[in-house]
């Protein structure tokens, strides 16, 4: 039996009709000669009802079946008014039970209740409820609106490897053995930033991804060691283009997709506004703690005194354009430099993060030198970009929004694992396909690698 209609489309105006509906078993309730269950699929949930059929007796929940029958009114006091189909039953003819199915491990509408090791272990279950669903449904939709946003604004999407060099920007790398170049890897990338700074040097102006990005770092409700981004980069820009097409972007995406319109332009404050004031650089600017506050923080310091290591890093990433006032201080006064970095806060959680970046060699050079970066390991570790900026780099900036952060906002979820279809856990691990695991002898032998025991 091929569907006529999905679960959340029979209405009154199919009354007499004859519909094939697929779907699972949600309920099923027996009522003697009479047998109803609630057959449900990602649209919606329509009740359907036995008349003295044997087969339907064999029904339990989550079974995989098809029917074919004919729409009726539901008898009078029995209507649901919760759901679009609640006036309407389909009377079955005809059953097929496509496949039957294991009794779950949890109830679908008692799920809350359950561990999250539970239902990260049967996520494919977990989906199922409605609520899940909803999630990702936003999810795509959120991400759909920004790529149409940006497509009439002259965004091109290009996709940046992820095979790539080891950078690190903070965080630790994940690292890929290379099987033909025994002692080498390769790294999952922490961000695009690289390869899209190279994508302005080449002359493409305006580029965006949704990006997947990798860090290997401890994990809270906001952090994985896989995330996508939005990824954002403009030519022969400042700071003012960047937030008013990220104002407007957002604008479009909340209005969109929750129907919510926000307040634009999103007032501005300095870092050093926001730490003597709130003491925080993601300040939570609510006064009410109602709806969404968006907050543009400026003017991050460049440096930060590494008191461990008695040096200088970067506050945020070392192709990150100081103040052109504040430059002659690099080397003398570190600590009194300002960058043209900026983060976008909302309720309090840092949602973006970007800035302008260097295009001049000599610039970049400075500030390697004055974290500690020999010439050798510059070149060693950024000598392509070096190389890049002698051949005509225009001066260009950009932004990277989280996403996972921004749809779990305004999904209204507590955690971004709710809006992301197979999550890791806080231990990292996925309890479904039991990642990471073990390999054998022979994939370790093709890559040079022997696993050394921890002594007792």
């Amino acid at each position: 039996m091929k569907r006529t209609h999905t679960c959340g489309d029979l209405t009154v105006k199919n009354i007499g009709e004859k519909a094939i509906l697929t779907g699972w078993v949600n309920k099923r309730r027996d009522h003697g000669k009479l047998i109803f269950v609630d057959v449900r699929d990602r649209y919606g949930m329509t009740q359907i009802v036995f008349f003295k059929m044997k087969a339907a007796e064999e029904l339990r929940s989550e079974y995989v079946i098809a029917v074919k029958g004919v729409v009726q009114q539901r008898p009078k006091g029995t209507e649901n008014p919760d759901i679009p189909t609640g006036e309407v039953e389909l009377g079955v003819e005809e059953l097929e039970i496509l496949n039957p199915s294991l009794t779950p491990p949890f109830e679908l509408d008692s799920a809350n209740e359950i561990s999250e090791e539970v239902r990260l272990k049967y996520r494919y279950i977990d989906l199922r409820r409605p609520l899940v669903q909803k999630k990702l449904i936003l999810r795509h939709k959120i991400i759909k609106s920004m790529r149409d946003f940006l497509d009439k604004k002259d965004f091109i999407e290009v996709e940046t490897p992820i095979l790539t060099k080891s950078t690190p920007e903070g965080a630790r790398d994940f690292l890929v053995p290379s099987r033909l170049n025994h002692g080498r890897f390769f790294a999952l990338p922490q961000s695009p930033q690289l390869f899209k700074q190279l994508l302005m040097v080449s002359g493409l102006e305006r580029y965006f991804q949704i990006a997947k990005c990798f860090r290997d770092e401890d994990l809270r409700a906001d952090r994985q060691p896989e995330f996508t981004q939005l990824d954002m980069e403009l030519s022969f820009t400042d700071e003012e283009e960047i937030f008013a097409i990220i104002e407007k972007l957002l604008f479009y995406v909340f209005k969109e997709t929750i129907g919510l319109e926000l307040k634009i332009p999103f007032p501005r404050m300095s870092y050093k506004e926001a730490m003597e004031k709130y003491n925080s650089d993601k300040p939570d600017i609510r006064e009410n703690k109602a709806g969404f506050q968006f907050l543009w923080v400026t003017s991050f310091p460049l440096f930060r005194y590494n008191e461990e290591e008695k040096k200088w890093d970067m506050e945020h990433h070392p192709f990150t354009y100081p103040l052109v006032e504040d430059i002659d201080l690099i080397e003398k006064d570190p600590d009194k430099v300002r960058s043209r970095a900026y983060d976008l806060v909302v309720n309090g959680v840092e949602i973006a993060s970007g800035s302008i970046r260097i295009h001049k060699r000599d610039l970049q050079e400075k500030i390697f030198k004055r974290i500690g970066l020999s010439m050798e390991e510059a070149k060693e570790r950024f000598g392509f970009l070096l190389e890049a900026f002698e051949y005509g780099a225009p001066p260009h900036g950009g932004i990277a929004l989280g996403l996972d952060r921004l749809i779990a906002l305004m999904a209204g979820s507590d955690t971004i694992r709710d809006v992301i279809a197979f999550p890791k856990t806080q231990k990292a691990v996925c309890p479904l396909t039991e990642a990471p695991s073990p390999v054998d002898e022979k994939q370790l032998k093709e890559l040079g690698i022997r696993i050394k025991k921890e002594e007792l």
